[in-house]
C-alpha cells in the first residue's frame, strides 16, 4: 500500500510568517507521514502538527529554543517499507555535502534535511538520497516557498515532488511580479 510522505522545514513561525499556508495544511491532512526538518521556532506549530498529522517525525533546528529541543531530537530515524530514513536540520555547506552525509549516515537510504531554505535532491556516491524541501514560509532567494512530497511504495521512493506555493497576494496561483529577493 503506498505511503504518502510530506516533508517541510524552516517554517520559522511566527518570525517569518504568522502560520503555515492553507495549501500546506491541506497536504498535511492528506499525508500518511509528515516530516519537519527543524527551525520550527514556536511550539504551537509542533502542537498543531501533532494534532493534525497521522504520523509526525521532527527534529530541532538551530533557531529552536529549549522547549522544542526538550521535545525533539537532533536526528530522527524511521523506516517505511524497508526504506531507512534519517532527518537532521543542518548538513553543512553544499560543497562536500555528499561525502559528509555518506560518512555521517551509514545505513541510511534517504536523508531529509533543512536549514538552507533551498530545495535539494541529489544522491551521494554511497547511494543516500539527499532531500531538502526548502521552506514553505521564507523563500529567501528562491522563486517560491516550497515543501516536498513523495510516495513510498513497493520498497521504493517515487514521485518526489518539490511543491511551489503561491506567493502571498498572488492570484490564481500566479507569482507576483517584482524584484528578486
Amino acid at each position: 500500500m503506498p505511503v504518502a510522505v510530506l516533508v517541510m522545514a524552516d517554517t520559522h513561525v511566527p518570525t517569518r510568517a504568522r502560520g503555515l499556508p492553507a495549501r500546506l495544511w491541506d497536504a498535511v491532512d492528506q499525508a500518511d507521514v509528515v516530516v519537519h526538518a527543524g527551525d520550527w521556532v514556536d511550539t504551537a506549530t509542533l502542537d498543531r502538527l501533532e494534532e493534525r498529522s497521522r504520523s509526525l517525525v521532527g527534529v530541532f533546528g538551530n533557531n529552536d529554543g529549549p522547549e522544542l529541543r526538550a521535545r525533539l531530537p537532533e536526528v530522527a530515524r524511521f523506516e517505511i517499507e524497508g526504506i531507512r530514513f534519517a532527518v537532521i536540520h543542518e548538513t553543512g555547506p553544499a560543497v562536500g555535502r555528499e561525502a559528509r552525509c555518506d560518512s555521517r549516515f551509514p545505513g541510511t537510504d534517504v536523508l531529509l534535511f533543512g536549514h538552507s531554505h533551498i530545495p535539494w535532491d541529489t544522491t551521494t556516491p554511497g547511494g543516500i538520497r539527499l532531500l531538502n524541501p526548502g521552506s514553505p514560509t521564507d523563500r529567501r532567494r528562491q522563486p517560491a516557498c516550497t515543501y516536498l512530497t513523495a510516495v513510498v511504495d513497493g520498497g521504493a521512493v517515487r514521485d518526489v515532488t518539490t511543491v511551489a506555493l503561491p506567493l502571498p497576494g498572488a492570484r490564481n496561483g500566479q507569482r507576483r511580479a517584482g524584484p528578486a529577493a
